[in-house]
This record gives C-alpha cells, structure tokens and sequence, in this order.
C-alpha cells in the first residue's frame, strides 16, 4: 500500500514502522475473514483492512474523529488476522501507533476518562484489587448483576509451595489480576514444575507486566512497568535463570513484545531483548519436559480448551495447550472456531461490554458443545470473562494437572 506520512507521523518514535507496516498491507481483505468484530458488525471500517485504512489516513495528516476512535476501540487486538494475513502485517503495532495518535487527537468523553484511568489505577495495584475483590466477593449477593458477573463464582485457596530447591532456577510473574481472581494457579505451576526438577523465584518487585496500561491509553506508564520489571528480574538473570514463566498468556504476549517496545530506548533495548528472548509462556516449559515420567489420575473429567488469542495469534503457540493435555491422558473435546476470540482481551469486557457479551457468549456455546465437565484456558483475564456466563465451570488448565498429580513415593 502506497503511503505518504506527513510531517507530524515523521516525528513519532515508530514512524519507520509505521511506513514499513503499512507499505506491506496489499489490501487483500483475507483478515476481514477471521475478524470477530468484522463477523460481528459487517462493517468495513470494524475490520482490519478498514482499520488499516483509517489509520494511514491519519498518519497522513487527516484529522481524527470520534468514530475514528470508536472504530479503533472496537477492535479486540486479538491479532486472529496476523495468523491469516499472507502478507505478514503486523497489524497489532500499527494499531499502537494508530491510536495513540488518534487518542491525542480525540478527546474522550469524561466517562470513558474515568472508567479507563480507574481501570489502571486500581487494576495494577495488586494488594489494592484483592482488597477490593474480598469486599465486592462479601456483597456478591446484594450486588448488581453487572458487577457479580465480574466477579469470580468462587476463589480458590492457593495451595503450598515447594520448598525443595533445585539447581534449575527460573522466575514467575505473579501479575496484577491473578493473585485475586485465581491464586491457585502459579502455586500450581510451581508445584508441577517441581516435579521436573525446577524452583521458582520469587521477585515480588515484578508486578504488572504492563499491559493495563499500555492498552488504555497510558502508553508511557506501560513502557516504566516493563523497565521496572527488567529492573526487578535482571539480577536473577544474571545469576542464570533459565526462564521468565508467565501463565497469564496475556502478560506473556506482551513480556515478548518488550523488545520492540523498548528499541528506542538506548539504556533498556539489550536488557528487553533478553527478557524477551527468556519469557516463556508456562506451556512451552511443560511442552519440553518428560511428561511421561508424570504420575497423573486423569480419568475424571472431560475438558473443552479454550487457547487465548494472545496464546496462538499473539506468541503464537496454537494447539501446544492441547497436545500437553492429550499427552498427559486428559479427555478433551472439540471445539468449533476455536481461533475466534471469547471477547475478554484486556479490558475489552469492560470498555466493550454489550460486543465482549456476544462474543462470549458465542464462544461458551462452542466450547459446550462437546459437553465438557470443565472449561480450561490459559489466561486469567478469558477465564473469568468466560466463567461470568455461570455456565460451564472455566479453570487454567495447570490446575487441572496439579490435581491429577499422584503422591511421589517419598510422599505416599
């Protein structure tokens, strides 16, 4: 696609991959295929190509509008045309670029102002948000439906750690959500790792990944989360971890993303590239391992997965989940569309909340079909979206593992 960036776009700090993006979109249209918003809406303008579109004309120097920024807002961001497009766009940091710019032209309604700064500031606190999820989990019953659908139907206890050190050494990201909506599940990682012979270090100064922020028009507040969090890990590093894990594949997306993100910056753009080259989402961990040396009981349950978009479109590492699963002996069932987005992504289900609603529920529907025991999935934020239709419990797949796991001998 032929561009020409005015003036303005030439200052910005990607300008260059900007130009580069949108010279090899060839507007083919094969994205619009496999675009939730665009089989949702069948409007041009809420579909890649027609996103694509608006923000080359913005980078040339057309002013932005409102419905510019509602186009952009409807996107999910789940990069399902990335996975189709034959060209190899990079559709998901030309839309960074593009709203930026647009949201620095366009000035958000003082409702959206609040939600989306509320959102960063409460979100990325995780002490703060566990407090607040107890009480709103207290009032759970005289709440407004609204609210109780966003809250989990149960939170589970996290179980013991492994105190067993082992000369494999990697490093967790706790996240900002999952200490509150599902504490189990990094407890349950560390315990399977355990069995492989690998120790998990805890660095509580890593927190937020950074995404909150980043997504809701804070990029530079996401870029210091993801400086202070190769701050936080770099020791470790240098003393040999071997990974930075995440089970959050949404952080995980993003983690890997650091190095593009930080290019520009001379004092961080080496250190990103490491961090970036180490994350590793917990799948790919499990996925190298002996997993028949597992002693597993998986005769229970049936299990539909739901991969993440930021799991298969975003690292990608589609199916992996799925294979680890069947390698393991767990049951699993078909599911329909499997590429399509369950309508979470970030804070989509909030800013977004009538289309995350109909993407949700479409996705529950194709997940159920199978008549699954339990809903698996690799992302705290598409699990509890999902588990909001208090239908099919929905879980992160380790935590099925965890409880499959037979005693050791030395513990028997």
């Amino acid at each position: 696609m032929q561009t020409t960036l005015s003036q303005r776009a030439k200052g910005l700090t990607r300008a260059d991959d900007a130009e580069r993006i949108l010279r090899s979109c060839v507007h083919c249209g094969f994205c619009n295929a496999t675009c939730p918003t665009y089989q949702l809406l069948g409007d041009e303008l809420d579909g890649p190509r027609g996103r694509i579109y608006q923000i080359k004309e913005v980078l040339e120097g057309k002013p932005a509008s409102p419905l510019t920024q509602l186009h952009l807002d409807r996107c999910l961001a789940c990069s399902s045309c990335e996975t189709t497009c034959p060209s190899g766009v990079e559709y998901h940091t030309l839309l960074d670029i593009g709203r930026a710019v647009v949201d620095e032209q366009v000035t958000r309604p003082i409702g959206q102002r609040l939600l989306r700064t509320s959102l960063r500031h409460v979100v990325t606190k995780p002490r703060l948000f566990k407090v607040l999820v107890k009480i709103g989990s207290t009032l759970q019953p005289i709440l407004p439906a609204v609210l109780q659908r966003k809250l989990p139907r149960s939170i589970p206890r996290a179980a013991k750690l492994p105190t067993t050190h082992h000369p494999r050494q990697m490093l967790m990201l706790d996240g900002c959500v999952q200490p509150a909506f599902s504490p189990n599940t990094n407890a349950a990682a560390a315990r399977v790792l355990d069995r492989f012979g690998i120790s998990i270090i805890p660095v509580r100064e890593a927190v937020c990944c950074g995404a909150v922020d980043y997504h809701l028009d804070a990029q530079a507040a996401g870029l210091n989360r993801a400086r202070r969090n190769i701050d936080a890990w770099w020791p470790a590093i240098e003393r040999g971890a071997e990974a930075i894990v995440q089970t959050a594949s949404g952080c995980g997306a993003f983690i890997k993303d650091y190095a593009a993100l930080l290019k520009h910056d001379p004092a961080y753009a080496a250190k990103a590239e490491r961090v970036s080259a180490l994350s590793r989402d917990l799948v790919e961990i499990l996925r190298d391992e002996p997993l028949d040396t597992l002693a597993l009981d998986t005769r229970h349950q049936r299990l539909a997965v739901h991969c993440p978009c930021t799991l298969q479109h975003s690292q990608p590492l589609g199916g992996v989940v799925e294979t680890v699963l069947t390698r393991l002996g767990f049951d699993l069932t078909p599911v329909a569309d499997a590429h399509l987005c369950c309508g979470s992504a970030g804070a989509y289900s909030i800013v977004q909340p009538e289309l995350a609603q109909q993407f949700r529920d479409d996705k529950i529907a194709a997940l159920e079909q199978g008549k699954p025991d339990v809903i698996v999935t690799a992302n705290v934020g598409c699990q509890t979206h999902l588990d909001s239709a208090r239908r099919t419990p929905v879980r992160h797949w380790i935590e099925l593992v965890d409880e499959a796991l037979l005693p050791t001998p030395s513990a028997a």
